[in-house]
């Protein structure tokens, strides 16, 4: 019976322990890396139904006075490149794949501009058309 009451006990402070330990964790990257929330939107695909697509980024900023600006801007951040996809997705003819060069010169500028300088470095993850 005391076994299972230690147990009960311990199982208890595992939540207090995780929160303790940093809370989320991030997928990867290091230190210097920058989590931004997958961005979707929709697709017309070629039988004319819509379909979604998703993308992955984030952003490396070594400096970090610049890091800490673009962690608390990843709300703005995030809304930026999914307009960017948005309007990308919007004028993506019917089976036609992404061009993940052309979204990360796009997503590159808008991340310079609110930063207000040049540092941080866009790093496309992956893209998916569904």
């Amino acid at each position: 019976m005391n076994r299972r009451l230690a147990l009960a006990a311990l199982l208890a402070l595992l939540p207090g322990v995780a929160a303790a330990s940093g809370g989320e964790k991030k997928k990867g990257g290091g230190v210097s890396f920058v989590q931004i929330q997958t961005l979707t939107t929709s697709i017309l695909r070629r039988n004319g139904s819509r379909g979604v697509m998703t993308m992955e980024v984030g952003i490396d900023v070594p400096d970090e006075k610049l890091r800490s600006l673009a962690a608390q801007s990843t709300p703005r951040l995030r809304a930026a490149y999914a307009q960017v996809l948005q309007i990308y997705a919007s004028g993506l003819p019917a089976a036609t794949p992404p061009d993940p060069d052309y979204l990360a010169q796009k997503m590159q500028r808008e991340t310079d501009r609110l930063l207000g300088k040049p540092g941080a470095k866009l790093l496309v993850g992956t893209i998916l058309v569904n």
